[in-house]
């Protein structure tokens, strides 16, 4: 196999919008946004929209997640009256 090949790996926290939770993960993935994790280090923070904390799936419940005003302005391009 081919060496130094594959992107390099390191520690980076993964925080849920939705819900605000952390994860900590191995990723190849950078941000130059940084958050303290409940460990006491400080890792580079990458936000996502929905994880397994709030996606409904997981959690067995229904919710409306709509952190982008998607419905209002699909209804404002078509011109749509509630």
């Amino acid at each position: 196999m081919k060496q130094d090949i594959h992107p390099k790996t390191k520690m980076v926290v993964f925080r849920d919008t939705a819900s605000g939770t952390l994860f900590l993960s191995r990723s190849t993935t950078d941000s130059k946004q940084t958050v303290k994790y409940e460990d006491g280090n400080e890792y580079p923070v990458v936000d996502v929209e929905i994880s397994s904390a709030s996606h409904p799936f997981f959690t067995g419940k229904q919710t409306l997640v709509d952190t982008a005003g998607r419905v209002e302005r699909f209804k404002r391009k078509y011109n749509i009256k509630n």
